[in-house]
C-alpha cells in the first residue's frame, strides 16, 4: 500500500464481482440493442475496461471529458465538455460509465446534454457514488458501492493525477490534500 493511503475502502475482489454482476445485468438489459457506452474521462477509463469485458453482447465505445472541478477537489459547478463524443447517439442506446457521483452537478448537465440529441435510450453506471454530498439527485441503474464523505483514489480516481493505478479503492490521507485549497 502506498504511504499516502489511509485505508483500503473497497478491495480489488469485490470490485471485480461488483462490475462482473453489473455486466451481467446490463447483457440483459439490452439484449439485441447494441449499447454504446460512454466513457466520462479519465476516472471511468478501468472501469469501463473492465466492464466491457463482463458485457456479453456487442457494444462499442465512445468518450467525453467534462470538468467541473477546476484546480480544486470540490464541484465548482460550471461544467465544460472538454472532449465531445465522435459518434452519432440519435436513436442509439447509450449507457454513461461513471467513476464517481458527488455532488451529481456535472452529471445531471450531461444527462440534459445527451437527452438532447434525441437517444433512444439513455441510463448511467457509476461504480461509486457519495450520497452524503449530492446537491442533485440522479438516476443511476447501475451502481456499485454507495462510499462515505472522504477522499478516495485508486482504480481510475485520482488525486492532483496520481493513484489512479492502485487496485482498490483506497482513502487518501488528509494531510495529502489538506491546507491546498483542495477539499
Amino acid at each position: 500500500m502506498m504511504p499516502d493511503v489511509e485505508k483500503i475502502l473497497i478491495p480489488s475482489e469485490e470490485i471485480q464481482q461488483k462490475v462482473r454482476e453489473l455486466g451481467g445485468r446490463i447483457t440483459e438489459d439490452y439484449r439485441d440493442k447494441n449499447p454504446l457506452l460512454v466513457c466520462i474521462l479519465r476516472g471511468a477509463v478501468i472501469v469501463l475496461g473492465d466492464l466491457m469485458r463482463y458485457i456479453d453482447l456487442p457494444c462499442e465505445i465512445d468518450f467525453m471529458d467534462i470538468s467541473s472541478y477546476g484546480t480544486g477537489t470540490s464541484s465548482s459547478g460550471v461544467v465544460r465538455i472538454l472532449k465531445d463524443l465522435e459518434e452519432n447517439i440519435t436513436g442509439r442506446h447509450v449507457l454513461i460509465v461513471e467513476d464517481i457521483i458527488d455532488t451529481g452537478l456535472t452529471l445531471s448537465y450531461l444527462k440534459r446534454s445527451l437527452l438532447a440529441r434525441n437517444p433512444a435510450s439513455l441510463e448511467i453506471f457509476a461504480l461509486l457514488s457519495k450520497p452524503s454530498r449530492r446537491r442533485v439527485e440522479i438516476e443511476v441503474k447501475y451502481l456499485g458501492f454507495e462510499v462515505p464523505d472522504e477522499f478516495v483514489v485508486g482504480y481510475g480516481l485520482d488525486y492532483a493525477g496520481a493513484y489512479r493505478n492502485l487496485p482498490d479503492i483506497c482513502v487518501l490521507k488528509p494531510e495529502v490534500f489538506q491546507g491546498d485549497g483542495k477539499r
